[in-house]
């Protein structure tokens, strides 16, 4: 790993069922769902970016750089891993990762970035990504900067699935527990929330 990871926080999506709204700028326990989810991948990492289109205005209270899709269409996550990469090359040179997390789930592990690491050396392969409760995250992973390229051309000729994308490169994935609760919980509607709040009271 050249320099420690820069986290690109994915916070693109839209609160249609929390009543609409940037999703990770609704509240939880007094906080932001962002706040939450920078508090836990910051001391992990070396920089943090977030990936959002639209007005960067709205994000100005944290103070980080905002980076924007560079295709058109809002082809889906893997644009913002997009994004991600060509702005370590460009910002964080001596980067040679970057690691991807949604910007509504607010209980990552504290060592989400030492086991994707340890889990992409020990499987002798480019990229890792998260699983919890016989589910995989493909959204929660650690990818080379250098892969910028082919994902771009992917992109363009129409790839949209995450999966498809990593399997063809190689992909290890490493499993964590989801007891008490699951690490990678995302909200997505008001008992999400609901249930998220008594999470923060656990």
């Amino acid at each position: 790993m050249i320099g420690q990871p820069t986290a690109v926080v994915l916070a693109g999506g839209l609160a249609r069922r929390l009543g609409g709204g940037d999703k990770p700028l609704r509240l939880l326990g007094g906080r932001t769902i962002l706040e939450h989810v920078i508090g836990r991948i910051g001391p992990q990492v070396g920089r943090i970016v977030i990936n959002a289109n639209g007005d960067p205005a709205r994000f100005a209270a944290f103070g980080l750089p905002v980076v924007a899709d560079t295709l058109a269409d809002n082809p889906g996550p893997l644009a913002g891993v997009l994004a991600g990469m060509r702005w370590a090359v460009a910002h964080a040179p001596e980067v040679g990762d970057i690691v991807t997390v949604p910007g509504d789930t607010p209980f990552l592990p504290d060592d989400l970035v030492a086991r994707l690491y340890a889990a992409r050396i020990a499987a002798g392969v480019p990229i890792a990504c998260a699983a919890s409760g016989g589910r995989v995250h493909p959204v929660v992973g650690i990818w080379p900067v250098w892969l910028a390229d082919a994902l771009q051309r992917g992109l363009e000729a129409g790839e949209r699935k995450i999966q498809v994308f990593t399997a063809a490169r190689g992909v290890a994935e490493v499993a964590f527990s989801a007891e008490p609760f699951d690490p990678f919980f995302n909200i997505n509607s008001p008992g999400d929330l609901e249930a998220a709040e008594r999470v923060c009271r656990f």
